[in-house]
């Protein structure tokens, strides 16, 4: 593989009016960083022109790469795909919506330069923006996530990073097919700092709720068995409970003579309790899920096409 200097890694979907706008604004600023440079476009199966756009900036400049997925295979899985396409010594990843700046390269560079010893500069967005629901929503998550996990992630965590070659590679060891990048960024380790950064909200996203809380579930139990225990204290409480509720009710029917009475508590009772029972069924269902997929061995995406100036299409084997 020839390596070029650095590599620019973004991902497309319902990006067709960014494209050309961040092609333009990056190029200008790489020209002060150098010119041993690529930019590596991956469609994630975008259902709008993204590909169209990305296609026609690649067929004038042979710096620039469109590696077209399959079909849409979610973001983090379309970033994997452009981090191990990219043949970059260094790799800047930043995301194609102009919400990060892609005059950003400019201060990463100069930032990991500063530094011998650092392999990762990642940015930390400076406040969060958006509704309150969105803000409390985003604070819970790395609240959430960092009481759960062994693998801690700082609040407000950006996509945008620079990357050393051998962080890379170290990250791609990293193979299971439920990828939550944010923690996999921090737990491959390495000398990573944080740069805090402004970023401007646009108020749209492609994450809807459903699409947030799913992102939550697969973090916590791709990093965390805590879960699982905790419906062994709960069941063990809930049982110990129960086991002296029994005890108390036998000491007033034989001892006192006095008959139990409460059907309603009972009901609220029982309700609860089988609640408890249905829940901790789920929560091992979804680790059960979890391992199933794993082990079917799926790709985590497939490359159709790649697409760059020197070769108008070019097909590349299943990832």
């Amino acid at each position: 593989m020839s390596m070029c200097k650095l590599s620019i890694v973004t991902t497309l979907y319902s990006s067709e009016k960014y494209i050309n706008e961040f092609y333009e604004r990056i190029v200008i600023s790489l020209s002060d960083i150098t010119n041993e440079y690529e930019i590596v476009f991956v469609n994630d199966g975008s259902p709008d022109e993204s590909l169209k756009k990305a296609r026609e900036i690649a067929k004038k400049d042979q710096r620039v790469r469109v590696v077209n997925l399959s079909r849409n295979f979610g973001h983090h899985n379309a970033i994997v795909a452009g981090l191990e396409s990219a043949e970059g010594e260094l790799v800047f990843l930043i995301d194609v919506d102009l919400e990060e700046d892609p005059e950003l390269i400019e201060t990463f560079w100069r930032e990991y330069n500063n530094d011998p010893d650092v392999d990762v500069v990642y940015g930390i967005a400076k406040q969060r923006e958006g509704s309150k629901f969105r803000m409390f929503a985003g604070s819970l998550f790395y609240r959430l996530f960092n009481h759960l996990s062994n693998t801690q992630i700082p609040h407000n965590l950006m996509t945008v990073r620079l990357m050393s070659r051998q962080y890379i590679e170290a990250l791609s060891l990293y193979e299971e097919n439920s990828v939550f990048l944010g923690g996999l960024f921090a737990d491959v380790g390495f000398n990573q700092r944080g740069l805090v950064v402004e970023r401007e909200y646009k108020g749209e996203s492609t994450y809807t709720l459903r699409k947030r809380i799913n992102l939550l579930v697969n973090a916590i139990t791709a990093f965390s068995s805590k879960p699982l225990e905790m419906f062994v204290y709960i069941g063990s409480t809930v049982s110990a409970i129960s086991f002296l509720a029994i005890l108390f009710v036998i000491f007033k029917k034989i001892f006192l003579s006095i008959d139990v009475a409460g059907w309603a508590s009972a009901m609220i009772m029982t309700s609860f309790f089988g609640g408890i029972q249905i829940l901790s069924i789920g929560v091992i269902g979804t680790y059960l899920g979890k391992v199933f997929n794993e082990v079917k061995g799926r790709p985590r995406y497939i490359v159709s096409d790649i697409f760059k100036k020197e070769k108008d299409n070019q097909n590349m084997d299943n990832k």
